[in-house]
């Protein structure tokens, strides 16, 4: 698979001029439609000059405009496909490898991390180790016990953390209590969750800091989130691989033990005791 278009934002986006940035923010807070739109539309939504957007293209690699929006329609296209759509491009194809999903999976793994910035990990990590703040996670059918999983863990590590389990109705119950200090972890890749996006939305409207860990291809809820960390995830199998969505979470939950190490310690010698008392 190649370079997304999200991933390459991602590696070149500390060299970007300021305009170049807001090219590029726009682009991911509108992914990947805004990219389908004429130059002229792209450039007055974020606020840059036509050249600018021309400038952006050019940097991230493309030789202009049309290859640009040829790379956005490709993953389109991907970002929809069905496990049933999926399955027959899987069966139309052989593996020259014994463990072909196993292959896919530590390159994911692999290309994931190479065009991650640390910017990006070290600023949720920030977000989600600043103890005043409350911690919601949440996740979707497929990628729901990630958000268990990690919340397990930073329950150990901190205090103010919840996962929010049960309905969408349950969700929004818990938005009273939300607000400016908190922070919303969700997981979400394709095809993407309604329930969550409409979560999502009405969270950022209160105010709530969301980190958003998606795939390639981003969900939509990357417009409402401070902070977007994408994985791949494409296997040949009909369902996509969550391995490297579990790898950042690991990796964030490492930065927040980290950050937090005194803290964290005692609060772990104090639940041992309480455990053994």
């Amino acid at each position: 698979m190649g370079t997304s278009i999200s991933e390459l934002i991602s590696e070149k986006i500390d060299a970007m001029s300021t305009s170049e940035r807001k090219a590029a923010q726009t682009l991911i807070a509108n992914y990947p439609l805004i990219g389908l739109r004429t130059v002229a539309e792209f450039s007055a939504q974020a606020g840059v000059s036509s050249p600018t957007i021309l400038r952006f293209v050019s940097r991230l690699g493309f030789q202009g405009y049309p290859e640009f929006q040829q790379a956005l329609q490709q993953e389109l296209a991907a970002q929809i496909q069905s496990p049933l759509n999926r399955a027959t491009i899987i069966q139309s194809s052989k593996s020259s490898t014994a463990y072909p999903l196993m292959e896919a999976a530590i390159e994911n793994i692999r290309e994931t991390f190479h065009h991650l910035s640390t910017q990006q990990l070290d600023d949720a990590t920030e977000a989600l180790s600043r103890t005043r703040t409350h911690v919601y996670l949440l996740g979707g059918r497929f990628t729901d016990p990630i958000a268990i999983y990690m919340a397990a863990h930073l329950k150990i590590i901190r205090s103010g953390v919840t996962h929010l389990t049960g309905q969408e109705s349950n969700w929004r119950d818990q938005l009273i209590d939300m607000g400016k200090k908190d922070v919303l972890v969700i997981f979400d890749i394709r095809r993407y969750q309604d329930s969550l996006i409409r979560f999502a939305e009405k969270a950022q409207a209160r105010g709530v800091e969301i980190v958003l860990v998606t795939d390639q291809w981003l969900s939509p809820i990357a417009r409402f989130a401070r902070h977007v960390i994408a994985g791949r995830t494409a296997v040949p199998s009909p369902w996509d691989s969550s391995t490297t969505l579990f790898l950042m979470a690991e990796t964030l939950i490492a930065g927040v033990t980290q950050k937090l190490q005194n803290s964290s310690a005692e609060r772990i010698r104090d639940m041992e005791q309480l455990r053994d008392g």
